[in-house]
């Protein structure tokens, strides 16, 4: 998700670059030997609950990647362990390059840029803790810098840009275990809501295509790494239901991984009814049987929908072996409108985790960052408080 909406942009702190420079040393931290094997079911057990790290590394300013950007904080290692204490034992790191990857036909990625990503991927990973990091506001047309466009005419240049852009990020975390997932890209499409069109269906394909080659050819864990795979904008219905999306092969993977098993995962996001988990609006701030007032609960999008939404990719997917991930899943706080609006929140969240589990799935919280009114935020960045503490109980119960 791009969450641009309500953030200063800023300069790039240039005492920033002094900080990754000293990335590279980590590398031998991070390293190990070859990938242990993980079924596709304890793979999603291990994960447990995730989060996401929103509005920091896929942030930029003027086309330059900026974690600062839009008005955060310089990630720390303290943030990390803050949100690994509240339970999380996944962290979604989302990634922009923009501007930072230079002309071809090397089109070499800043190494400033290469050592900060890993120094942040290390917070998580040496702490035991999973990591996913993608290729996010690379595909939004709305980003100065971006270029990862699939209904653009320039197809070549882009798919030789992508392939050289994964060789150098696979290169660089080759000896990190199976802690660390790849996901190609993020909610990549037209821009234009409606049903798939050709040929960008087709052209996120050979994207989704090429990463799973390009990565796998690198070597090392590579070869055995679990890698994350979006269909169109990361929709349930336009990747489980007859839109276009193929599943890449996976002919390059490790030899020593059974035929049985896969190394290839799903990603959708949920965000449904977005009436009331994005709509910047206090008309719909209730959701679920428990609600109170069916006047301020949408029409469409309670229990028996999400339920329904997940059983699909359990169907497609899981029942084949290859594991799903809610990559973003969240809802805005629209308590200014509603005093108990924070309850459905906590509700909606505990009813994703809890319906993700009954299909196999993972689930990652989008945390933007941003706490008050229409905030997804769950800390306070600065100060590392829990500002939510009712939607993090809420994701880690059990059933109810």
């Amino acid at each position: 998700m791009a969450r641009t909406t309500r953030k200063t942009r800023v300069a790039f702190l240039a005492a920033l670059l002094a900080v990754a420079a000293s990335a590279s040393g980590l590398a031998t931290q991070a390293s190990a030997g070859t990938a242990p094997r993980s079924s596709a079911s304890q793979i999603v057990a291990d994960m447990g609950a995730g989060w996401n790290l929103g509005n920091q590394l896929e942030a930029n300013a003027n086309g330059y990647p900026s974690e600062t950007a839009w008005g955060l904080p310089t990630v720390t290692q303290a943030l990390i362990d803050k949100v690994k204490a509240a339970g999380f034992k996944t962290i979604r790191i989302p990634v922009s390059y923009l501007n930072d990857i230079g002309a071809g036909p090397n089109y070499t990625i800043s190494s400033s840029w290469l050592n900060r990503i890993q120094q942040v991927v290390d917070y998580a990973y040496n702490r035991g803790l999973y990591v996913l990091i993608n290729m996010h506001g690379d595909g939004y047309k709305s980003v100065t810098g971006s270029w990862l466009i699939c209904d653009s005419s320039a197809q070549t240049t882009i798919k030789a840009k992508y392939q050289k852009a994964w060789q150098q990020i696979s290169a660089k975390f080759q000896n990190y275990d199976q802690h660390l997932i790849f996901e190609s890209m993020n909610e990549e499409f037209t821009g234009q809501y409606g049903n798939p069109t050709q040929p960008c269906y087709s052209n996120i394909n050979s994207y989704n295509q090429t990463f799973v080659d390009t990565v796998r050819k690198t070597g090392g864990n590579n070869t055995a790494r679990w890698l994350l795979i979006p269909g169109w904008n990361t929709n349930i219905d336009y990747t489980t239901g007859n839109y276009g999306f193929a599943l890449p092969t996976d002919q390059y993977r490790s030899s020593s991984i059974p035929g049985s098993e896969k190394r290839i995962m799903i990603s959708v996001h949920y965000y449904d009814p977005w009436d009331f988990t994005g709509t910047d609006s206090g008309a719909i701030t209730q959701w679920g049987r428990a609600a109170t007032n069916p006047a301020k609960k949408s029409t469409w999008g309670q229990e028996d929908y999400l339920d329904a939404q997940l059983k699909k990719t359990y169907d497609k997917f899981v029942t084949k072996g290859y594991p799903v991930v809610v990559g973003e899943y969240g809802s805005i706080d629209k308590s200014s409108f509603d005093s108990s609006s924070n309850k459905y929140r906590a509700d909606y969240a505990h009813a994703v985790v809890a319906t993700a589990k009954k299909y196999g799935a993972a689930t990652v919280y989008w945390d933007n960052g941003a706490n008050g009114q229409y905030g997804f935020g769950l800390f306070d960045r600065k100060s590392y408080a829990v500002t939510h503490q009712e939607i993090i109980n809420a994701i880690m119960s059990g059933p109810r």
